[in-house]
């Protein structure tokens, strides 16, 4: 069975990004796009994905480097991300995958998406080509999902089956079964959430996954409903819950990196007095901001409001005392 994109896009990206020298195109095909099998139709199938893929990996600040992957024949081309131009801003993809695929670098070290990355990983090894983990750093997982919940989910929401769950809220005495299409995830003060469709209450809802008490169980066939266009999985969920409470931060930041920052900010003005760094302001939950800002390391600096400010160095202060 074909993986989902963006299972595909993950180890692609992952790929690209530990090889330590170019990747021959065929061997991205054996490692990442098993599926196409070889023949005129298949043939075609996988340089018209590949393309797709390769195309939404610089859409999301990969920097996709062309070269010879022989050292002594130059005519065989391949392929690499160098670590040192790489950002990964916030990933968006088609409507129908719902924004939670741009989840799957932070998240690719959860059980399911793991053995896929490693059986992917290992068909590279074994055409002789070298994996750095090292390289692996822009990526390495930086969100946990331990609640049961997360992974039927987020199968679920790849294949856009309708699940079923029990589900109970802090005021209510007992669980109810709730029946959605789930739409995406999203995660938020240390929280995770699924956005998606009520079917009993014809309505867009949003639900913690800490509160499903009971087994999330997949019902009727794949593809069986659409996510609406333009649909922001992230949004949907600060709009429909009361526990996404926003603010708007100024941010110095450093030119040229922040990208996903940047690609949700009000402005970004150049600032005189610290040349090569910009004032951006941007508006979202704190502990949202903190996770982003976080991710830019010394490339940015909170100039307000207090809380946002606050809770980055109580995050770092507390990763120092783990490290310690």
């Amino acid at each position: 069975m074909a993986q989902p994109r963006a299972e595909r896009l993950m180890n692609l990206h992952i790929l690209l990004l530990g090889a330590k020298r170019f990747i021959s195109k065929d061997a991205i095909r054996e490692a990442v796009y098993p599926e196409h099998a070889r023949g005129p139709a298949g043939d075609e199938a996988f340089e018209r994905a590949f393309e797709r893929d390769k195309d939404a990996l610089r859409q999301i600040g990969a920097v996709i480097e062309v070269g010879s992957a022989d050292a002594f024949f130059d005519d065989e081309i391949g392929y690499r991300i160098p670590t040192e131009q790489t950002s990964l801003p916030e990933i968006r993809f088609e409507s129908d995958e719902a924004a939670v695929l741009g989840l799957a670098a932070q998240v690719w070290q959860q059980a399911t998406l793991a053995k896929a990355t490693g059986r992917a990983l290992a068909k590279l090894k074994g055409q002789g080509v070298e994996i750095d983990p090292s390289r692996l750093e822009v990526v390495a997982p930086a969100i946990a999902a331990d609640e049961p919940a997360f992974e039927p989910l987020w199968d679920a929401v790849g294949k856009r089956r309708q699940v079923s769950f029990p589900y109970q809220r802090a005021t209510d005495a007992e669980a109810t079964t709730r029946r959605v299409q789930p739409w995406g995830l999203a995660r938020s003060s240390g929280r995770w959430y699924v956005v998606g469709f009520d079917v009993d209450r014809g309505a867009e809802r949003v639900f913690r996954l800490s509160r499903i008490v009971g087994p999330v169980r997949a019902t009727g066939k794949s593809a069986a409903y659409d996510v609406p266009a333009g649909t922001d999985v992230r949004a949907l969920a600060r709009r429909l819950s009361p526990s996404f409470p926003s603010v708007r931060a100024e941010l110095r930041l450093r030119q040229g990196t922040g990208v996903g920052l940047r690609r949700r900010a009000e402005s970004a003005t150049p600032l005189a007095d610290h040349p090569g760094w910009d004032l951006v302001v941007v508006e979202g939950p704190v502990h949202e901001l903190s996770d982003e800002v976080l991710t830019c390391g010394a490339d940015v600096v909170v100039q307000a409001p207090d809380t946002l400010r606050d809770d980055v160095v109580a995050r770092l202060r507390a990763i120092a005392e783990v490290q310690s």
